[in-house]
């Protein structure tokens, strides 16, 4: 492995030092990374609810294929209508690190490293337009009025995914 990623909409960080997330006080302190095969998740505003899900070559069921058909190729990635023009005005920057400090976190096939130790990136650079990024990368990004039904959707078909900021979704829509 060449080096692992963290994004940042922070252009000036000089160093990573562990720390425990508001989110997770039980776990120890850590500096997070992710490989570069689960980097597209990450394209987006730190705080933005996004569900994302890929297939890794198995045969796509009908539950699947609502998913990833119909021109989505692999990969979806699914965000709320109200967070758009955030995503459209992101400024967000890519730092590189040594894989040296860190291990795989938990679940291999997630893509989190962590390290234990303070580390100092390697480079630091500007991502670019995200929407053009998904574009590029062949990943199917949809716009959506509430991020629940994609999440129920994701969950129950069988695919790979990584759902982040899940509590800054709206709440679920009244059935």
């Amino acid at each position: 492995m060449k080096a692992v990623l963290h994004f940042s909409e922070d252009p000036a960080i000089a160093v990573f030092h562990p720390h425990v997330p508001a989110s997770s006080p039980d776990q120890p302190p850590l500096v997070w990374a992710v490989d570069e095969e689960h980097a597209p998740g990450f394209w987006f505003p730190r705080a933005c609810p996004r569900a994302c899900c890929w297939s890794i070559g198995k045969w796509l069921a009908e539950s699947r294929r609502t998913l990833l058909g119909m021109g989505a190729g692999t990969r979806m990635h699914a965000i709320e209508c109200g967070w758009l023009e955030r995503v459209r005005a992101c400024k967000l920057y890519v730092y590189r690190f040594d894989p040296e400090p860190f291990t795989i976190h938990k679940v291999p096939e997630a893509g989190y490293y962590a390290s234990e130790q303070t580390v100092t990136p390697l480079s630091v650079e500007p991502v670019g337009d995200l929407l053009d990024l998904h574009a590029r990368a062949g990943i199917e990004l949809r716009v959506v009025p509430n991020l629940w039904p994609v999440i129920d959707a994701i969950l129950a078909s069988g695919l790979e995914y990584s759902i982040i900021r899940k509590a800054n979704a709206l709440p679920r829509a009244n059935s």
